[in-house]
């Protein structure tokens, strides 16, 4: 479980808080980079002439292009000391190069020259072919052979088709990067189209594990640690360096992530369906058993892809749905109705929040519906009001879900709850679409700023990532399910985030307390964005929130692949 330091305890880290000074300089570096890459010209233009984040450069925007004939002549600089441009223009086509400035070219060109000294004579290189035999149980007897015979530290598997030169690269940079308690290490890969690279995140974490192969190849795996948890599976199938690599993260395996594009060691087939999806299933059923829970495994949607979802615990615990609303009984009656309509869980009910509501039509909705209504005065502030509606309740678990969504998926509670009741998760999120159905949440990622990752827009690159049930930094309290009592021993949302962070600051606390927050694409609502409260987003809340865990410095989100730097609605790839 990586371990997310706060720097505003007591303490020593107390002494390093952002000052007001470095907060200004840190703002300014994101909008300048922003701008820089994802901006009009104009943008760039008037951040560099105005200031970056001033009253003057927001009219300035606002208020469309500038007048000036000459200024269309104007094209920004090139961006500093980060991204990395093309040397020969590639293809264009989103959906084939991902992310931006990405190509095997420059990604390559971060590989040490130096690492052509690295001895190689301490590395058992078992080169096998995937493409003879529908079946691989002769290879796993080899394999394990060469284990048991072998007096070296370290296996690395390679298929034929690999070239002898890439595959001394990614061994060199492997070794290179590899530390003396590291049980496996591995990089990202360029996968059967080296325009769509395989990037991966430095934490293998147990609930995505269980959806994909996050680890693949190239890897270095220790000999000792292989033949301690008995080898390869000889009933694993294809599916065999997943099955080992699930043994090995149960067994407390320590992996380390090399934050390189290698080049891939497997074959083109190993992305095929009819390869790798029934062994697959098998190998993800089997880590299901052996972790003591029960559900089932489907193939999903891509090669190597599981949907894997748990039986709801026996009997029903109870979950208490928290809305809160401020008038809006429009929204607040779509929501609740298609609760109603939809839902196949019994065992539920909801608390209405009512933060100060006076229209006649909301009085009268409260005098007579059929649920609890807790008043909460005040100025808005959204964790208390969460808070407050929290204290009210008494079920096993609770649920916050903001008024204008609309549930689409009639065993969500189902899923959410059977995830949230495995005892190493805190925190439960789903999909939200926008009112035009195009996802505008699929997990929050910080990169470097907490943002609503979307493979409609800014991910534009559907993949095993993108569609897995998924560990993540955090999800968002549109739709949040915690357990009612780990949430209290957490404190609760800090009401000093009063409008924004709040959730995803109840998330990054809940990891310090050795849980994860788990994200399920099959959960859907439809949430019309910031209808209720409208676009609220004080700095004060943001510049805590940053204070508190080092954001634009130190923190990595140990989830998402960390070359890569979400600006505005552009991925780009920042190798260094």
């Amino acid at each position: 479980m990586p371990v997310l330091q706060r720097f505003d305890l007591d303490g020593e880290s107390t002494k390093r808080l952002i000052s007001d000074k470095e907060m200004r300089r840190r703002w300014a570096k994101f909008h300048g980079d922003m701008h820089h890459l994802s901006g009009k010209w104009w943008q760039r233009f008037l951040g560099r002439i105005l200031g970056e984040d001033t009253w003057r450069y927001k009219i300035a925007r606002t208020f469309g292009r500038p007048p000036l004939r000459a200024f269309r002549r104007l094209r920004a600089r090139p961006h500093r000391a980060t991204a990395v441009r093309l040397a020969v223009p590639l293809v264009h086509d989103a959906s084939i190069v991902f992310p931006k400035y990405y190509s095997p070219r420059n990604a390559l060109r971060y590989v040490n020259a130096s690492l052509l000294d690295v001895p190689l004579d301490d590395v058992e290189i078992v080169i096998i072919d995937e493409g003879i035999d529908p079946s691989p149980t002769s290879i796993i007897e080899y394999l394990n052979d060469r284990l048991r015979r072998s007096t070296k530290t370290w296996l690395m598997l390679s298929d034929v088709t690999s070239d002898d030169n890439d595959r001394s690269t990614a061994l060199r940079a492997l070794l290179s990067a590899q530390g003396v308690n590291d049980d496996i290490v591995f990089a990202d890969e360029t996968g059967p189209n080296v325009f769509k690279p395989i990037f991966r995140s430095a934490a293998v974490s147990p609930h995505t594990l269980l959806s994909y192969n996050m680890v693949g190849r190239p890897a270095l795996l220790r000999i000792a640690i292989i033949l301690a948890h008995d080898g390869f599976s000889g009933d694993a199938g294809w599916a065999f360096e997943h099955d080992l690599y699930l043994r090995l993260l149960e067994g407390g395996a320590r992996f380390h992530h090399v934050s390189l594009v290698l080049p891939s060691g497997r074959p083109v087939i190993a992305f095929e369906r009819s390869h790798i999806d029934d062994d697959t299933r098998r190998v993800v059923q089997r880590a299901l058993g052996r972790r003591g829970v029960t559900g089932s495994v489907q193939a999903g949607a891509l090669a190597g892809l599981v949907d894997w979802r748990l039986d709801p615990p026996t009997p029903a615990p109870s979950i208490d749905i928290i809305i809160p609303t401020r008038d809006r009984i429009d929204l607040v009656q779509q929501c609740i109705e298609a609760i109603e309509s939809l839902t196949t869980y019994q065992n539920y009910d909801i608390i209405l929040l009512d933060n100060d509501s006076v229209e006649p039509a909301s009085l009268e909705y409260f005098a007579h519906t059929k649920y609890r209504v807790v008043p909460c005065p005040g100025p808005f502030n959204y964790a208390k009001i969460v808070n407050r509606g929290v204290a009210q309740s008494s079920a096993d678990f609770v649920l916050t879900l903001n008024n204008d969504t609309i549930l689409q998926t009639p065993d969500w509670l189902e899923q959410m709850v059977s995830l949230a009741s495995l005892a190493d998760v805190g925190i439960v999120g789903a999909c939200l679409l926008n009112q035009y159905g195009h996802r505008e949440h699929e997990s929050i990622i910080i990169s470097p700023y907490p943002q609503h990752l979307r493979t409609d827009s800014n991910y534009p690159h559907v993949d095993q990532f993108s569609l897995a049930v998924r560990d993540v930094a955090a999800v968002t309290g549109a739709v949040q399910l915690v357990e009612r009592v780990f949430w209290e021993s957490l404190g609760g949302m800090d009401e000093r985030l009063a409008v924004t962070m709040n959730d995803v600051d109840l998330c990054l606390r809940a990891q310090s307390d050795d849980h994860f927050v788990v994200y399920t694409p099959t959960v859907q609502l439809i949430h019309h964005v910031s209808s209720s409260r409208g676009t609220l987003d004080p700095l004060e809340d943001r510049n805590r929130f940053i204070r508190r865990w080092d954001i634009f410095g130190t923190f990595k989100d140990p989830f998402f692949p960390q070359p890569l730097l979400l600006l505005g609605e552009t991925m780009y790839y920042l190798p260094r």
